[in-house]
């Protein structure tokens, strides 16, 4: 088993591409031990002294360190990858990504037109690009002009993604969508 890395744009993580399906659908988000008792995987990676951090996409896996060198962590990352995939264990329990209640949408009914909107060129001209740098950004919510979104693995925390939502997503949007003030993060 061959498993690439890449540099994402926030040099605390790192992406791991292990050449299979990481989850059928949807993406997955653990930023605590606690959170990953359910996915072996995830609990595989947290068992590493420093992985402070682990986003699950379609085809790739990006973890986040603490204060340790990737140097020193990465020869151990692949180790627990190749360890789980040769195991056969699943990846999560119903390899289920998406919305928790936690995260549950937000907006005006009578604005549903243009969340349709938003969601739309967030799922064709952001998601794709964002998950090539290891992240994943989903629409969170909508009022007064104002678009909330999340900001998901490598993209949580990453120093560029002010400049990513400001520049690239805010404009995007303000362009398509006229009645688009700003974007957040939430």
């Amino acid at each position: 088993m061959f498993i690439q890395t890449e540099a994402t744009p926030n040099p605390a993580t790192l992406k791991f591409i292990p050449g299979q399906p990481v989850l059928g659908e949807g993406t997955l988000e653990f930023r605590a031990p606690a959170e990953a008792e359910n996915s072996p995987l995830a609990t595989r990676l947290f068992e590493i002294e420093g992985v402070e951090g682990v986003f699950f996409g379609s085809d790739f896996i990006s973890v986040t360190k603490g204060e340790a060198e990737w140097q020193h962590l990465k020869p151990a990352i692949l180790g627990a990858i190749m360890e789980h995939y040769l195991s056969g264990d699943a990846v999560a329990p119903g390899e289920q990504g998406g919305t928790t209640e936690s995260e549950a949408e937000f907006f005006a009914p009578e604005d549903a037109d243009t969340v349709s909107t938003i969601k739309e060129l967030l799922e064709t001209r952001v998601r794709p690009a964002v998950a090539q740098d290891g992240g994943d950004i989903t629409f969170q919510g909508y009022r007064d002009g104002v678009v909330f979104l999340h900001m998901r693995g490598a993209c949580s925390g990453c120093p560029s993604s002010t400049a990513t939502l400001r520049h690239g997503i805010e404009n995007l949007l303000k362009h398509f969508i006229p009645e688009v003030q700003e974007v957040r993060p939430i």
